[in-house]
């Protein structure tokens, strides 16, 4: 296998981790980097642009990602918060006013932010048109009914975060949620946020190969593609009374088609090292750019403010304010957004180690808990931090 790209000395232990993911686990085609204290260490890139081993994955070879998105999506009303716009303890519905519905209007925005909503689902499903129009969506949600009491519990919106936090964002700036990140993200890093920032319309890259799960479908940017030939439907459905189901996404070939034979998915594209960029500039300055949060932000988004079981997911779960936690609530916390069922990409920040990290995939995989290539990968990370 041909590795290209660059590793610092003393990293040496990730190329051989991502060398091994193509020898021994099935990798195709896939990318790895690596930032410390603000300096690239890892930048690596390997295998076939897509699923179908068409064409070699290059330097700027992009992948559509998906629950991978809510990570810059979530950087963008803390920093709202840390520019004085936002108030996290105010109504959402103040500055939201149709999010009242149901029940709704006592909602704060750091609970919108910690998952803890309730509504991680729309009863009413919604056309692929409908779910790529921010109006129409934003109302969508807006109307929607609680799962649960909101504040009383929380559980991973996988499906609805997006949405929740686009409304939110247009309604306090003017600008969609994606147009404010490409234009405000990039001041730390000209290409922290890049062709990355959740814009909630269909996009074209590279392929990914489908994974053998269930066909249920769910409509949501930035966590699947709402994968309906049109004028069908998608719906998500709960597994049980209470617990909305993080549904899987349907097969490739099920996708809506663009002209031209191009897949249409909902969410964002990285390429190489943006992602992990992006959380190096959480975590200070890159390439004597300023860091993108001030160390007050930085402490908001690692504190823990859902933890225990998840009404969702079923199973124990923490977050901060818009990010998923990594350990134990006694230990500190990395920024996470390490979707639950991997899917294209991992990322996160550390810190405590000053590191940032971001792994793309063109190959889905069917794990509940996490990818075994991406964890070969930040074993190898931590083989080297110590």
């Amino acid at each position: 296998m041909d590795v290209r790209g660059t590793v610092a000395a003393g990293w040496e232990p990730v190329r051989d981790a991502f060398l091994r993911n193509f020898e021994e686990r099935g990798e195709r085609g896939a990318a790895v980097a690596v930032h410390r204290d603000g300096e690239k260490v890892v930048d690596l890139w390997a295998g076939t642009k897509d699923a179908d081993g068409t064409g070699p994955w290059t330097e700027d070879t992009a992948q559509v990602v998906r629950s991978a998105t809510k990570g810059v999506s979530a950087a963008v009303p803390l920093l709202l918060h840390q520019r004085g716009l936002l108030d996290l303890d105010a109504p959402v519905s103040s500055y939201w006013p149709e999010f009242k519905a149901h029940g709704k209007d006592r909602v704060t925005v750091r609970q919108l932010l910690a998952h803890r909503a309730g509504v991680p689902v729309l009863d009413a499903p919604l056309t692929l048109a409908e779910a790529v129009d921010l109006d129409t969506a934003t109302r969508a949600i807006a109307a929607q009914a609680p799962a649960w009491e909101p504040g009383a519990a929380h559980g991973y919106h996988a499906h609805t975060f997006s949405w929740l936090l686009s409304g939110l964002v247009h309604r306090v700036t003017g600008r969609t949620l994606g147009r404010w990140a490409a234009e405000e993200i990039t001041g730390p890093s000209a290409s922290t946020c890049g062709s990355a920032c959740p814009t909630p319309r269909p996009t074209a890259s590279a392929g990914s190969a489908p994974s053998r799960r269930s066909t249920r479908r769910a409509a949501a940017p930035s966590s699947s593609a709402p994968s309906a030939r049109s004028p069908r439907r998608t719906r998500t459905r709960s597994r049980s009374p209470g617990a909305p189901s993080a549904s899987s996404s349907p097969p490739r070939r099920e996708r809506p088609r663009l002209p031209g034979g191009r897949t249409a998915r909902l969410g964002g594209r990285l390429h190489r090292p943006l992602l992990s960029r992006f959380y190096a500039a959480t975590l200070g300055p890159v390439d004597g750019a300023d860091r993108l949060f001030a160390p007050a932000t930085l402490a908001l988004a690692r504190t823990e403010e859902s933890a225990g079981p998840d009404r969702v997911l079923l199973v124990g779960t923490r977050f901060g304010l818009g990010h998923m936690l990594h350990g134990p609530a006694s230990r500190s916390s990395a920024l996470l957004l390490r979707p639950p069922r991997p899917r294209w990409l991992l990322g996160f920040a550390d810190p405590d180690t000053g590191i940032a990290f971001g792994y793309v995939t063109n190959g889905m995989r069917k794990t509940v808990t996490a990818d075994p290539r991406a964890q070969a990968l930040v074993r190898a990370v931590r083989s080297v931090t110590g």
